[in-house]
C-alpha cells in the first residue's frame, strides 16, 4: 500500500526536525524551507544560511528530500504590512500568530498539496489535533511548558483534516533526547524567539525604518507632565521598562511606573506608579474578528477559560457573543495588563475553542 505523503516545514529547529524523524516511520516524507524575509540582516540575527544548512544536514541524516521556497513576498503582503497597519492604530500585534494564518497554514499548506502534491503537511508545534465522529478539534501539547495551541487558534476547520503535529504529545526534554541519538545538528540548538530578523533588543531601531518617530508627551494620572516618548508605536500598555524620557524628581515614592494608557489622537502616554496598579486592571474585554474551533449557540452565555498571552496561565471567564463579530468577556476577577491587539484563546480543558483580537479592556477604575 502506498504511503501518504507528508510536508513538513522545516525551520532549523530541534522541534521540527524530530517531527520529521518521527513522521518518515509512517509516511513519504520530504522536507521543506521557507525563507520568509528578504530584507538586509547584516547583523545576521536570522541565521538563514545556518538554518537552512542544518535543514539539509537533518534531511540527509533521515534521508529523506529537501525543498526551499521564498515567501517573502506573502509575508511582507499578508503578515507584515498588517503589523506595521495595527502599530499605527496604537495596538500591539501578534505576527507569530497572523504568520501562521496566512504563510505556516495557508500559503505553506497551498503550495504542498497543489504543487508538491502532499496528502497533509506538518509543523513541529506542540499542540495536538483529535477526530471525535469525523469532527476535528485543536488541543493543547502534552509539554504544558512548551503549549503552542494559543498560536494557532485561527486555523479552519477544514485546514485542520490536513495538518499533523508529530510533537504534540512528547515532551521537549524527550525531543532533544532524540536529536542527541541520532546526532541531529539542531539537538542543542536555541528555541528562536520574538521576530528573528528584528534581532534581540533592536525592536524600536528597526521600526524607525518603516514608521516615522512621532515625540509625544507624558503624563500621569492626575495631568503632570514628566517627560516625552519616543512615538507611542514603541510602547504597550502595562510597559514599565524604557518609557521614553522620564524627568527624575526628588520623589520619596520609588516604586515602578507603568503606561497604563495610549491617547493615539493626542499622541499621548499616561503612566501611574505603584505596584498591583489598579489603572491597569480590567474587569473584562471585547473581542473582535473571532474564530470559534467548535460550535458556539450565539443567544448563550458560557463559562470557559482564556489566555491573554503565551504563557500557562489561563484564567476563568463568562463569554457572551453581543453578535457574530464581537464578544464580551468578564473575568472571574480582575487581571492587569489586558492589551488592545493581542491575541485571546479561549479553552474548555485541553481543547481550544478559538480566539479573537483584543478591541479594548472594560477598566476596572475608569479614568480619563
Amino acid at each position: 500500500m502506498k504511503k501518504k505523503k507528508v510536508i513538513i516545514a522545516m525551520s532549523g529547529g530541534v522541534d521540527s526536525s524530530v517531527s520529521a524523524w518521527l513522521l518518515k516511520k509512517k509516511y513519504d516524507v520530504e522536507g521543506l524551507f521557507m525563507k520568509n524575509w528578504e530584507g538586509n540582516d547584516k547583523k545576521n540575527f536570522c541565521s538563514y544560511k545556518k538554518d537552512i544548512e542544518d535543514v539539509k544536514n537533518v534531511c540527509n541524516i533521515i534521508n529523506i528530500p529537501f525543498h526551499k521556497i521564498n515567501f517573502s513576498i506573502e509575508y511582507w503582503e499578508k503578515v507584515f504590512k498588517k503589523f506595521l497597519h495595527e502599530l499605527k492604530k496604537g495596538n500591539t500585534p501578534n505576527p507569530d500568530i497572523l504568520c501562521n494564518k496566512e504563510i505556516k497554514f495557508n500559503t505553506f499548506l497551498e503550495f504542498s498539496t497543489k504543487k508538491l502534491k502532499a496528502d497533509f503537511i506538518a509543523t513541529g508545534h506542540y499542540a495536538k489535533l483529535t477526530c471525535i465522529n469525523g469532527d476535528f478539534f485543536l488541543k493543547k501539547g502534552t509539554d504544558k511548558e512548551k503549549d503552542q495551541s494559543y498560536f494557532l487558534y485561527t486555523l479552519k476547520k477544514k485546514q485542520l483534516k490536513k495538518i499533523l503535529f508529530p510533537i504534540g504529545n512528547m515532551k521537549k526534554e524527550k525531543v532533544r533526547l532524540i536529536a542527541r541519538k541520532l546526532k541531529m545538528p539542531t539537538a542543542n540548538k536555541k528555541d528562536s524567539t520574538g521576530i528573528c530578523f528584528i534581532g534581540p533588543k533592536n525592536f524600536q531601531k528597526f521600526l524607525k525604518k518603516y514608521i516615522p518617530t512621532k515625540i509625544g508627551k507624558i503624563f500621569t494620572i492626575s495631568g503632570k507632565f514628566i517627560g516625552k516618548h519616543n512615538g507611542f508605536h514603541n510602547y504597550t500598555l502595562g510597559q514599565r521598562r524604557k518609557i521614553g524620557n522620564i524627568k527624575k524628581n526628588n520623589e520619596i515614592d520609588c516604586s515602578p511606573i507603568y503606561i497604563v494608557k495610549k491617547n493615539i489622537k493626542k499622541n499621548v502616554l499616561i503612566v501611574s506608579r505603584g505596584f498591583n496598579n489598579p489603572y491597569l486592571m480590567s474587569k473584562g474585554m471585547l473581542i473582535y474578528k473571532i474564530n470559534f474551533l467548535v460550535k458556539i449557540n450565539i443567544n448563550q452565555n458560557f463559562f470557559c477559560s482564556v489566555k491573554i498571552r503565551h504563557q500557562k496561565k489561563v484564567f476563568n471567564c463568562l463569554t457572551k457573543l453581543e453578535n457574530k463579530n464581537l464578544l464580551r468577556v468578564i473575568f472571574e476577577y480582575p487581571i492587569s495588563s489586558i492589551t488592545p491587539g493581542q491575541s485571546a484563546v479561549f479553552y474548555i480543558y485541553n481543547i481550544c475553542l478559538g480566539g479573537g483580537i483584543i478591541l479594548k479592556q472594560i477598566p476596572l477604575v475608569k479614568f480619563y
